[in-house]
């Protein structure tokens, strides 16, 4: 298989995570015979550094011009007293305009190695794996008006939602359930918004498409205390970008870390792939930062650019193999179990465990 993907490590620990994701990617491309291209291109902090733009035409071409594209982390201290549409920040959420990706993927898992991570009980949060679909293209984020007149001391931001915006998202939610446990959860705040009525609604009118599915729906500030008492309880969880951002980091809490949270960005031209975490510039370079959560992304990159499932469910088996056998990054070093790996050493024994499961895969069927 040939797959050409799109490489922006971005900020911070950006470089340093993406860099482990990327070896991933390489070691199955070369265990399974692949051509994997790998093209690099500025975005965030160090395109304007570079190029006095957070997203130089440069990059927009190479990214389109790609099957996937594998992000880092965006943001930079240094570049806030910027407006915001010229922080790197705003090169993210151009190249999420561009690509046109709208159903956000970001899966939120309890591994039992890293039960004591969590401030939440062990018997609250075990056998919870959740899969966020959020809208990524519409909502507070995008909707017009918005501005900031610093002399009247007023701001104004627009939530706004066409039908089909939802339908087109919602579709992807009730699939996706299709493929697990059968059950959506719609989260909205119907009983003060007219937006979320409208979102409620039309989750309604298309949920007789899916007969196999459960839906439910849950006010976002209900879901809030849910998510931390009960999350066993949710499957798929379908919500708009400002509910979904909100809720998905709040999940981290069920994993232990942000590091540990990858996702996808698909429906557009050109699927992107970012780890959930931010570019941490205060441990960049330190060798603290945790690689997981890029290098679930590239696996993430292989089920949905590549159709390689196996190879994705590979990776995921090498990475909680590496955490039952008690390695921790600074993140995830919890109790007795101290931080003893560094970022580059940790992409090395989820490389390791990886090579295994494959050599051990390829015997089995071999015989």
């Amino acid at each position: 298989m040939k797959l050409r993907i799109a490489i922006l490590a971005g900020d911070g620990i950006g470089p340093e995570v993406t860099h482990e994701a990327v070896n991933i990617l390489k070691a199955v491309a070369e265990f399974g015979g692949h051509d994997f291209q790998f093209r690099e291109a500025l975005l965030g902090g160090v395109a304007i550094t570079a190029e006095g733009t957070p997203i130089p035409q440069s990059t927009i071409d190479i990214c389109l011009d790609s099957d996937a594209v594998l992000l880092g982390a965006v943001g930079d201290n240094k570049f806030n007293h910027l407006s915001p549409d010229k922080r790197p920040e705003s090169g993210l959420l151009q190249i999420r305009q561009v690509l046109g990706g709208f159903a956000n993927l970001r899966p939120s898992i309890a591994y039992p190695a890293l039960a004591e991570n969590s401030p939440l009980r062990p018997e609250v949060t075990k056998g919870a794996d959740i899969l966020f679909v959020r809208e990524l293209l519409g909502g507070l984020y995008f909707g017009a008006p918005r501005w900031w007149n610093k002399e009247t001391n007023e701001a104004i931001n627009t939530m706004r939602y066409t039908k089909a915006e939802v339908e087109r998202v919602a579709h992807v939610a009730f699939k996706l359930a299709q493929g697990r446990r059968k059950k959506l959860t719609s989260v909205d705040k119907a009983n003060v918004l007219e937006v979320s009525q409208l979102w409620r609604a039309t989750v309604d009118e298309l949920k007789s498409q899916y007969p196999d599915v459960t839906v439910e729906h849950q006010l976002v500030d209900s879901m809030a205390m849910h998510l931390m008492n009960i999350p066993r309880n949710f499957d798929v969880v379908l919500t708009e970008n400002l509910f979904g951002d909100i809720l998905s980091d709040e999940s981290g809490v069920i994993t232990g870390s942000l590091g540990m949270l990858p996702s996808a960005t698909i429906g557009g031209k050109v699927n992107l792939y970012e780890p959930v975490h931010g570019s941490a510039p205060d441990i960049a370079g330190q060798g603290k930062a945790n690689p997981l959560g890029a290098i679930l992304t590239a696996a993430m990159v292989l089920r949905h650019s590549a159709g390689l499932e196996r190879e994705a469910q590979a990776i995921e088996a090498a990475v909680a193999h590496v955490l039952e056998a008690g390695h921790r990054t600074a993140d995830i070093a919890r109790g007795n179990t101290a931080a003893n790996v560094t970022t580059t050493q940790m992409g090395k024994l989820v490389h390791q465990a990886l090579t295994e499961t494959l050599d051990r895969h390829d015997s089995m069927h071999a015989v």
